[in-house]
């Protein structure tokens, strides 16, 4: 099938549109599913509507502006389709399937960690509407339902396609840690492929939004981002402010767990920023601690609930663009575990690291359509496996050919 996936993360800095042909049954580790991309495409959110994003971020919206947006969003996510395809020569008559992530406006977690519910606007009728192609969305819904997270749902595109060989990088029983720095962090540790062993899976904490929210307040709003980590390369890690930053609850707390932006929040950054200048930290300073806030972050939920030995650590997400990050990341597992890791991104293996959260979502759809589970319990917490998604059927939906697979 033609699958197009779209996701818009907690940064909310842009639609990535990947295109793809997806075939085969989808079972772990084997000859199953098969993924190969056909396009790629990152389209920035018109100025106004990431204006109006922040503002639902924030609940300075009312229930009116919420309703309007869940159809205003819709038609821009259409638009990136329609640009993408257009872009790479693909004919949109051609698509069989369009996966939305949508645009996560809360995702509500309780102080004891568990989500009650979970809401992504950006109306899937809309797009299918527009589009005339099948759209698939709201697939975090049915996994809180079943007493999940909701998140991340990044792991079974790891568990189905990135388990990794016997002895990686010569570690007996060694894992992969699949992690993604977008907004937020995630990661899903995958054993190897000859153990019988369940993945895991669970937020790290931030990624990069208390980072370029940083950034955008030492630069007056003239940067939105820490382009190849240049501001924190010019600064000096202070590390009490580290410490004390690093003593928040969320870190301790085992998983499964999520977090968003109902956490890190840009009250924190400004509470964060008044700590530093209180401590004479330059501006420089600051982003470089707040940077390496999002390293310890990492590093420390590998050393704290890896389940077996860490053989590498692959990055995907904005943070893989991030020079800084990644050799901090280095140098505190080395520091943590007592050895080296290797740390590289997903091209090491072959997948555009900017392409992949849009080619989970291409990937949900395709299970979704197939009655297949999208969910792996054991990375959410859910009760159980389900199919993940709700179908808004385009002017295509009766021409598509299912197959009958089942996981194995």
């Amino acid at each position: 099938m033609l699958v197009a996936g779209l996701m818009s993360g907690t940064s909310a800095d842009g639609i990535d549109v990947t295109i793809a042909d997806i075939t085969g049954a989808p079972i772990p580790h084997g000859d199953g599913v098969k993924i190969a991309q056909r396009a790629f495409a990152a389209v920035p959110w018109p100025a106004g509507d990431r204006a109006l994003i922040f503002d639902l971020f924030a609940g300075r919206a009312t229930p009116a502006d919420l309703c309007r947006a869940n159809f205003r969003l819709a038609e821009v996510f259409a638009d990136a389709v329609q640009q993408a395809a257009a872009d790479a020569g693909i004919d949109l008559a051609t698509l069989d399937l369009i996966g939305s992530h949508g645009q996560t406006i809360w995702h509500d977690v309780t102080a004891e960690g568990q989500v009650t519910s979970t809401l992504q606007i950006g109306e899937p009728a809309v797009i299918a509407a527009r589009t005339g192609v099948t759209t698939i969305g709201n697939f975090r819904v049915a996994d809180v339902a079943a007493g999940g997270q909701g998140a991340p749902l990044v792991s079974i595109f790891d568990w189905l396609l990135l388990r990794p060989p016997p002895a990686l990088n010569g570690v007996t029983g060694g894992w992969r840690a699949v992690q993604n720095i977008g907004g937020i962090g995630n990661v899903t540790f995958l054993p190897p492929i000859d153990q019988n062993a369940a993945p895991l899976a669970f937020d790290t904490g931030p990624g990069n939004v208390l980072i370029d929210w940083a950034v955008r307040m030492v630069s007056d709003g003239a940067l939105t981002y820490d382009h190849d980590g240049a501001l924190a390369r010019q600064g000096k890690v202070n590390a009490p402010l580290l410490e004390r930053w690093l003593a928040h609850p969320y870190y301790r707390q085992p998983p499964p767990k999520t977090t968003g932006r109902e956490l890190f929040t840009a009250q924190m950054v400004e509470t964060m920023r008044a700590e530093a200048n209180a401590a004479g930290a330059s501006d420089a300073d600051f982003v470089a601690t707040v940077t390496a806030l999002t390293v310890a972050t990492i590093a420390d939920a590998y050393a704290r609930f890896a389940p077996g030995p860490l053989a590498q650590a692959v990055i995907a997400g904005g943070g893989a663009h991030n020079p800084v990050l990644l050799d901090g990341l280095r140098t505190r597992l080395t520091k943590r575990l007592g050895r080296e890791v290797e740390v590289c991104t997903h091209d090491a293996l072959g997948i555009d690291a900017d392409a992949k959260e849009a080619l989970i979502f291409a990937l949900l759809a395709y299970l979704c359509a197939h009655g297949l589970p999208g969910n792996v319990p054991t990375c959410t917490g859910a009760r159980e496996e389900v199919i993940l998604g709700v179908i808004a059927p385009g002017r295509n939906y009766r021409r598509l050919e299912i197959g009958d697979w089942r996981l194995g």
